[in-house]
């Protein structure tokens, strides 16, 4: 979601190759990346993916390519629409295209239509949901059901998914396409890390018992667990030095308590902050699939490097102590 803002085309190959060398095989984007969105960057990082797949024809078949359709609110993104089954089938094709692609293995839905707990509005009183209209929720799940079914069909993607939804988004989907025969969405990708878990244990057992995987993105909070904004800094160029479009919603007193706290656990133990951060994501039950955003190449061998790192009882029980005293920091 860096490639075509803080990255550049030669950086993205480089990045792909090396992911590929270590059994990386998952690429996830999105038409409206690299972030923050901005009209003349919009579908850069789909682009600089396809440009590889052209420079490599002969690779495509190694890799799992996911992306998503942006929903409502991106006014340069199709007049700011909602998702439908129209603009599905639209937002594929152009997605097909910068991909270079004919197919598209995993695509999903960026964000619901209705407002849901995402990007900190996780506090109680921030979603209105006795406000939702059922009834149109559920008809524009069909109409989104219906428009992945043509695309399926028609051979242009194999698979679909969420993003940023919940348990009763997860249920709903998977309800209406087995009472309707349409394709089931497969996968859900939500924030999930140190300071933001509250998608465990319900939104989780949700996907283990619907047969949904759990793609988690941000393990590392967009950056904060890995330590980089300790004391104050914002290095140049990293995701704080460069306006947000939600703001930088995790920079709060209490969120730097706990990467305080995190990074003496981290010591004790002779650990990264990183890795320890993104080995915990990766035993947590239910996590199928880690989404890491490394803007350097460096980043991306750290990151890569902690799947090998088992954390011990030791470690967890340490993690714990904090992770009680610091559960929701932002």
């Amino acid at each position: 979601m860096t490639w075509g803002l803080q990255n550049s085309l030669a950086e993205a190959f480089e990045q792909i190759d090396y992911a590929l060398d270590q059994g990386i095989n998952f690429i996830d984007t999105a038409e409206m990346y690299p972030v923050p969105p901005n009209a003349e960057t919009s579908g850069e990082t789909e682009r600089f993916i396809g440009e590889w797949i052209r420079a490599n024809p002969g690779k495509r078949d190694d890799l799992v390519i996911a992306t998503k359709i942006a929903g409502v609110g991106l006014p340069w993104i199709r007049n700011a629409s909602p998702i439908s089954g129209s603009t599905i089938k639209e937002a594929v094709e152009g997605s097909l295209q910068r991909l270079n692609t004919d197919c598209i293995d995993l695509y999903q839905l960026h964000w619901p239509n209705r407002i849901s707990p995402h990007f900190a509005k996780h506090w109680p009183g921030m979603v209105p949901h006795t406000q939702v209209d059922r009834a149109q929720q559920e008809a524009e799940m069909l109409d989104i059901l219906g428009g992945l079914a043509e695309c399926i069909k028609a051979g242009k993607i194999r698979h679909c998914g969420l993003s940023d939804d919940t348990p009763w988004g997860i249920g709903e989907y998977v309800r209406l396409s087995e009472k309707y025969d349409l394709p089931r969405m497969v996968s859900i990708q939500n924030e999930f890390n140190l300071i933001h878990a509250k998608d465990s244990p319900y939104l989780l057992e949700s996907c283990v018992l619907n047969d949904v995987a759990y793609l988690p993105w941000s393990p590392l909070a967009g950056g904060v667990l890995s330590g980089k904004y300790r004391n104050g800094q914002v290095p140049k160029g990293s995701r704080w030095s460069i306006g947000q479009r939600n703001g930088l919603f995790r920079d709060t007193p209490m969120t730097h308590e706990a990467i305080e706290a995190y990074a003496t656990v981290a010591e004790r133990h002779g650990l990264s902050l990183t890795q320890m951060a993104l080995a915990w994501v990766y035993q947590t039950e239910g996590v199928t699939s880690t989404i890491i955003g490394a803007t350097s190449l460096s980043q991306l061998k750290e990151d890569i490097e902690a799947y090998h790192l088992q954390l011990s009882q030791e470690v967890l029980a340490d993690i714990n102590i904090v992770f009680r005293k610091y559960p929701v920091p932002f």
